[in-house]
This record gives C-alpha cells, sequence and structure tokens, in this order.
C-alpha cells in the first residue's frame, strides 16, 4: 500500500531538462521503501520515461558529483485507477555517483511531492 499519494500536487516546471526540484526529503524512507516512492505522476506511456530522466537529471551526489541511473526491476503491483489493467507497478532504479550507488522506488503512475531523497542533493 503506497502511503504518499498525493493527488493535489502540481507538476514541476521543468528547466534545462530537468524537473525545478527544490525541497529536501525529511523522511529516511522516501524513495527507498515501496511503501513512499518517488510518485512522478502518470501523463502517458510516451512521456512516463522523459518525467524519469526529468527528475534523475535534477540531482547530484552529496558533493554535487553527476549522477547516473538504470532500471532494474520492475516490482510491487498495486491496485491503481490510473492504469488501463487496474494494477500500477513500481520501478527500482540504481543510482551511482563517485563509488557509492543506492536504488530508489519509482512510481509512474501516482502524484506526490516531489523531493530530493537523502543521500543526494539538488544539482546546481
Amino acid at each position: 500500500m503506497i502511503k504518499n499519494i498525493d493527488n493535489s500536487v502540481q507538476k514541476l516546471q521543468t528547466i534545462d531538462g530537468h524537473f525545478d526540484l527544490k525541497e529536501y526529503a525529511t523522511d529516511d524512507l522516501y524513495g527507498y521503501n515501496m511503501e513512499y516512492p518517488i510518485n512522478l505522476g502518470y501523463d502517458n506511456e510516451r512521456i512516463n520515461p522523459r518525467n524519469v530522466d526529468y527528475f534523475f537529471k535534477a540531482l547530484a551526489g552529496l558533493n554535487g558529483e553527476s549522477i547516473t541511473w538504470k532500471k532494474v526491476e520492475v516490482c510491487c503491483p498495486y491496485e491503481s485507477k490510473k492504469s488501463t489493467t487496474g494494477a500500477g507497478t513500481l520501478e527500482i532504479y540504481e543510482v551511482s555517483f563517485g563509488t557509492s550507488s543506492l536504488r530508489l522506488y519509482v512510481n509512474l503512475f501516482e502524484k506526490g511531492k516531489l523531493l530530493c531523497p537523502k543521500g543526494l542533493t539538488i544539482k546546481k
């Protein structure tokens, strides 16, 4: 059960090919737990991968390093009215910078407040 869905959230504007993130997560679970994924919201199947790029292009490593990201798994089906099948899924992305890497849960079907997860920074 996803606990951080918020359909009242407005989609962030994009600037120079990335979302205009301004806030940091205060919750250690945000993005790291399947119940608190990064909810990018559903546009359509063609645009959703672009939203993933917009999100990750807004982030940097702890010391401002460039990051790389790749989808490593699809998991965690749940009931969703935003999908024609009646179910949404989460995608797990591996994010790497320097010698560090972390895994984040991303939801392409539901909306929620977009924040910079702990362990990363907002790109300057």
